[in-house]
């Protein structure tokens, strides 16, 4: 079984996924929807990921404010976070997901990616961040 780590956006939903041993975290692709309250495709993708891959567990990123607060984010987070339950039946884990957009864009940014070329790839990289800190805290 394999952890997925999903970042949760207005828009998108960036996925990642570890490795079998649940050593490493690989980033797997951004889910684009139209609109920020049509669900039912992303949810869709998410479980064909979520077989394609044999997951048995779900880190979800959770944005909280800087000084710990939590906004209208997180209360959409929420939403999200029992609609997965719901829908694949997979424990989901809640995680503190600060500033891993920001990491994600200085990660593209050393590895030559063009900034006009970020949007496409941050996401799923912030996922794959949220994943790897939720595997490290497991050790």
């Amino acid at each position: 079984m394999r952890i997925m780590g999903l970042d949760y956006g207005a828009k998108t939903v960036g996925v990642a996924v570890s490795d079998e041993l649940m050593v490493t975290a690989q980033s797997v692709e951004t889910v684009v929807r139209k609109s920020e309250n049509k669900l039912r495709q992303t949810c869709a993708r998410i479980e064909e990921l979520i077989a394609q891959y044999d997951v048995g567990e779900i880190v979800l990123g959770y944005p909280r404010n800087m000084d710990d607060s939590e906004g209208e984010r997180c209360e959409k987070t929420l939403a999200f976070k029992a609609m997965l339950e719901r829908r694949t039946g997979l424990p989901v884990v809640l995680w503190d997901e600060r500033l891993t957009t920001v990491e994600a864009t200085d990660i593209l940014a050393e590895s030559g990616v063009k900034k006009k070329d970020t949007k496409r790839y941050v996401d799923k990289v912030a996922a794959a961040l949220i994943l790897e800190d939720y595997i490290k805290s497991r050790e």
